[in-house]
């Protein structure tokens, strides 16, 4: 969660002016994707190798405010830089970067360095507005080449992808799309002008929120519209290069089974594919049916495609998860027609995507409201929001936290008439327990548990309160107290399903320039910008004690998720975090709160499939079913770290080696030697 939006605020910004003509102040406005204003950026030029830019950003009861200061070269990098203020979870933002000659010094709370260098380099900040790529995406275009060298490391490349003409009042441009690569896991898009400087004039992320310059709006759709066309081109190449067909009749051999219905590993055997589906299960060597094509396992850990049960995916994160052997991602908030058009793309093997089971998305109106889905104002707008989620095959809605409560029980009741499950936040003002008394089927994220008993009828957990409340109070709390047990099995008896989501929680006790503890074990896997971002803190942690009392409260909530699962109560394995990657490190959690690896296993495999009612299709390896499959070097039933040791994924009939993916996101592999197919006809 916090992790994606700092890898987004890294990415985009505007220029004034790039050759000394003086410029007042630019204005950029940032709106949601349904329209609603979210924020602005302030530019202002008080002489022409400077900038002050003001950025604030506000949604879902958060974001960040930012305050720069730029000084800038003739080649269009920053000779020096500072921003103060908050992050998005509130807090302390201080970031400062100077250049010397050939001496480039930078200090933040996270991190300190410098390097001695020659030629153009950009130091990209932690923090940022949207300024900082306006000046890379100047630079670049002068440059010889198109690349431009990045600052800690790193190299930023820019392609020309198009052009369009955009109107305002009587005023005509013409602006063109660029894409860089080189900061983040996927290609960034921004639209630039075509005048001496080629600033940026729009960056647009679909189903989020785009910036652009004020009193150009009404232009949004139509570059929306070009620039989906341009990626889905890109993604459609990238989806026919890395899916290789399984033709005829395929036999994987030699794989080691795991039996997500007892938690144990078969003696070797090979598996029988055909048209994505399994059709037989032999001990190995015993059947010598001709195959067209045939995979050695060569003694692999055979899994079941893993679930990540929370996410919030988009085009170019889909491809994160099947690297990391996740074949099937439930997402629980999105734009309604982004989501609807992946679905599209999906089906047509147009777009490299596991499987998606979506949530209908609601939230009702307010200053805090989340703009994912569909707001609703009355009964009768969240009937009709339900209709439509049903009508388009969705099982489950996904409550938020302005919903409101007075509407609680007849929502629910009309949503499982339709045949919906009730699940998301507690809605402000209430608490867990009255969450099951109105009939949720399943509650999302560790930190609405605790609130439950913190919270109380005046406590707004619409605002940072929901994440500082349990930071503060978690670590005081006696899980064994008759409270907490009788709340654990009011979860049991009513088989509520808990989605902990552990691995985003980290945040509550994470210290500026330490590596996050679930990517401590990949930091050194990922680009240069990545790793940096693991080393960020979000929350306001003044000293030591408040460290130390944070960090007791998560420890709180990882042994909590153990207490449940003991308890018999449903646990998923969600993340709401960085796409993929992050799933393993939810199960290495669940394997520190007293889960067994096997188990840990079951619970991201069996439950998966159990819980959002796919499990006659996949959720195991069996014949008949789906052949979504993975295969696993090492053992992780006996070390959960080997999960992220993925050699080769099977689903819709295709075969896909993360390793490839992982060469066109920038990660190094994660194994070597991947077994390879061979065609026998």
């Amino acid at each position: 969660m916090l992790k994606f939006f700092v890898a987004v605020l890294l990415c985009v910004g505007l220029l004034a002016t790039a050759h000394g003509q003086a410029i007042k102040t630019i204005r950029y406005t940032i709106l949601l994707d349904n329209g609603t204003v979210a924020g602005e950026q302030i530019v202002e030029r008080p002489s022409p190798d400077t900038l002050k830019v003001h950025f604030d950003f506000k949604e879902n009861g958060r974001g960040p405010t930012l305050d720069e200061f730029i000084r800038i070269g003739p080649d269009q990098t920053m000779l020096e830089y500072r921003v103060t203020g908050t992050s998005e979870m509130g807090g302390a933002v201080d970031e400062r970067f100077t250049r010397k000659g050939g001496l480039a010094e930078w200090t933040s709370k996270s991190e300190r360095g410098s390097k001695r260098l020659k030629g153009p380099a950009f130091y990209l900040p932690l923090d940022s507005s949207w300024e900082i790529n306006s000046l890379m995406i100047t630079a670049l275009y002068g440059s010889r080449n198109g690349t431009l060298r990045l600052l800690p490391e790193g190299t930023l490349v820019q392609h020309r992808l198009g052009e369009a003409v955009v109107t305002h009042d009587d005023e005509k441009q013409v602006v063109q799309l660029v894409m860089q690569t080189g900061v983040g896991l996927s290609p960034q898009f921004f639209w630039a002008t075509t005048d001496a400087e080629n600033h940026l004039f729009a960056a647009i992320l679909p189903g989020n929120y785009a910036v652009i310059k004020e009193g150009w709006q009404s232009n949004l759709a139509e570059l929306k519209k070009s620039q989906e066309e341009a990626s889905a081109k890109i993604l459609e190449h990238r989806a026919q290069q890395l899916q290789h067909p399984m033709p005829g009749l395929t036999a994987i051999r030699n794989a080691r089974i795991f039996n997500s219905e007892t938690a144990l590993l078969s003696a070797p055997s090979d598996v029988y594919v055909l048209r994505g589906r399994i059709t037989a299960i032999f001990p190995a060597g015993v059947n010598l049916t001709p195959v067209d094509s045939e995979l050695d396992a060569a003694g692999r850990v055979m899994l079941p495609g893993l679930y990540d049960m929370h996410t919030h995916v988009n085009r170019w994160s889909a491809s994160y998860h099947l690297t990391a052997g996740v074949t099937s991602v439930r997402d629980l908030g999105n734009s309604n027609s982004e989501l609807q058009l992946m679905i599209d793309e999906i089906a047509e093997g147009r777009l490299l995507s596991p499987r998606l089971i979506p949530a209908g998305f609601v939230d009702g109106e307010s200053a805090y409201s989340a703009h994912d889905g569909i707001l609703i104002s009355d009964l009768n707008d969240t009937k009709h929001a339900i209709d439509w989620y049903a009508m388009r095959g969705y099982a489950q809605l996904k409550i938020y936290n302005s919903f409101p409560r007075e509407l609680m029980p007849e929502t629910i009741s009309y949503a499982h008439k339709r045949g919906l499950k009730i699940s998301g936040h507690v809605p402000a003002f209430m608490r867990a327990d009255d969450a099951v008394d109105v009939g949720f089927d399943e509650l999302h994220h560790i930190n609405q548990l605790f609130l439950n008993f913190m919270s109380t009828d005046t406590t707004d957990t619409r605002t940072l309160e929901r994440f500082y409340l349990p930071a503060e109070k978690a670590g005081d709390l006696d899980l064994n107290s008759p409270e907490v047990l009788e709340f654990i099995d009011k979860l049991k008896r009513n088989n509520i399903v808990v989605d902990p989501t552990l691995t985003t929680f980290d945040f509550i006790k994470q210290r500026d320039g330490e590596v996050a503890d679930p990517y401590k074990t990949i930091a050194n896997f990922m680009p240069p910008d990545i790793k940096r971002s693991f080393k960020t803190s979000t929350m306001k942690i003044p000293d030591d004690k408040t460290a130390k009392r944070y960090e007791a409260s998560y420890k709180k909530m990882i042994d909590f998720v153990g207490r449940l699962y003991r308890a018999g109560v449903p646990i998923v394995a969600g993340t709401d975090a960085l796409a993929g990657f992050s799933l393993h490190s939810e199960l290495a959690l669940y394997v520190k709160a007293g889960l067994t690896p096997a188990q840990a296993i079951q619970v991201a495999t069996l439950n998966g499939a159990k819980y959002t009612n796919t499990l006659s299709e996949r959720g195991s390896i069996s014949i008949g079913k789906m052949a979504d499959m993975i295969l696993i070097d090492g053992d992780p039933t006996k070390n959960i770290e080997d999960i992220r040791k993925v050699a080769a994924v099977i689903t819709r009939g295709k075969l896909i080696y993360p390793n490839e993916i992982n060469e066109a996101l920038g990660v190094k592999p994660f194994v070597s030697n991947p077994p390879k197919l061979r065609k026998l006809n």
